[in-house]
């Protein structure tokens, strides 16, 4: 794939307009508010898992409507204090995995909670946990167009939700400072960060890399690769709920909550990227309300990104505002 969308001078200055629903916060703080009224408080079970530096915690916390979600919580076996926290979300197909997978960011004095995706963990890696036990109408294969033609039905709504109980969840926990929390994720676990920072403007930090679900129509219109070609799939199929499709999306859009998001950001696109073109992950960079932010380019990559090439600066960026 070559280098396909704007150049970067004009990426660096695209500002979209997006279909944005007069009554986004309303539906979103009844969303939270209805989640947090079911009550219910963090699971947490010690894991024996054979690491002697590292701890790890097998947490269910109630997530929208009450519903079960799984996560592991891994941290540094020995502190002197309480600990800031990373939540990250994964990627869009895969769960939360085997534990030991996830040692980096403890072993950087972090603690990590790794947040399952309900109904996911199946596409790759060593899978989930976390079943989606909501029904749905008639949708194209994959999350995308599950509920597609009611936002309050739609399937983000609920894991965008889940995503705020898992900071809440985390910020109950022994050992945690509740004032020092940032979120993170590549791909769908990206965008599901930009929303949770939009939902909770008390997070210090997001790292989103690569970020998947924002300015949908944008992604539409210029790349059929999946996930965001279930959404061209299914209105071709569907042709007379083109407008109720993207009165949905628009309650879910990444650029509608990076303009409510306080915390400071570190960004990454590819601009080989038509997964998650790079457009779409600039609309959202460049409506990000807080100044303290910053986007890494990488120009001959994918949807791969930066792959590993991210934690080393997205441990400095932690450091520096969770310290």
């Amino acid at each position: 794939m070559a280098q396909f969308d704007l150049p970067v001078p004009e990426l660096e200055r695209y500002a979209p307009e997006i279909d944005e629903p007069a009554d986004f916060d309303d539906f979103w703080a009844g969303t939270v508010a209805q989640a947090r009224g079911c009550g219910g408080t963090p699971r947490v079970e010690r894991v024996e898992s054979g690491l002697t530096e590292i701890t790890v915690d097998d947490v269910t916390f109630p997530g929208f409507d009450g519903h079960p979600v799984r996560a592991w919580l891994v941290r540094p076996a020995r502190t002197d204090g309480p600990l800031p926290a990373v939540v990250e979300f994964v990627g869009y197909g895969g769960g939360r995995g085997l534990a030991h997978e996830h040692l980096g960011l403890a072993a950087a004095g972090f603690a990590h909670l790794v947040m399952d995706t309900r109904g996911q963990g199946s596409g790759w890696g060593s899978g989930g946990h976390t079943p989606d036990p909501v029904g749905h109408a008639p949708a194209a294969p994959g999350f995308m167009t599950r509920g597609v033609l009611d936002p309050a039905d739609h399937y983000y709504r609920r894991v965008f939700t889940d995503g705020v109980r898992a900071v809440d969840a985390v910020r109950q926990m022994d050992g945690i400072d509740p004032a020092r929390v940032a979120v993170t994720g590549t791909s769908q676990g990206g965008g599901i960060a930009i929303a949770v920072a939009g939902l909770l403007p008390d997070v210090v930090a997001a790292a989103p890399n690569v970020p998947f679900l924002c300015h949908y129509r944008r992604a539409v219109q210029i790349s059929d690769a999946f996930p965001y070609g279930e959404i061209t799939q299914y209105l071709s199929v569907h042709r007379e709920h083109e407008d109720a499709v993207w009165r949905t999306l628009s309650y879910l859009d990444g650029v509608s909550f990076a303009r409510r998001a306080r915390a400071a950001g570190l960004f990454s696109t590819a601009l080989m990227d038509a997964v998650c073109p790079p457009s779409t992950v600039y609309a959202a960079f460049n409506a990000w309300a807080n100044e303290d932010k910053h986007i890494d380019v990488y120009p001959y990559n994918g949807h791969e990104g930066g792959q590993h090439y991210r934690f080393a600066p997205t441990v400095e960026f932690l450091r520096k505002h969770l310290a």
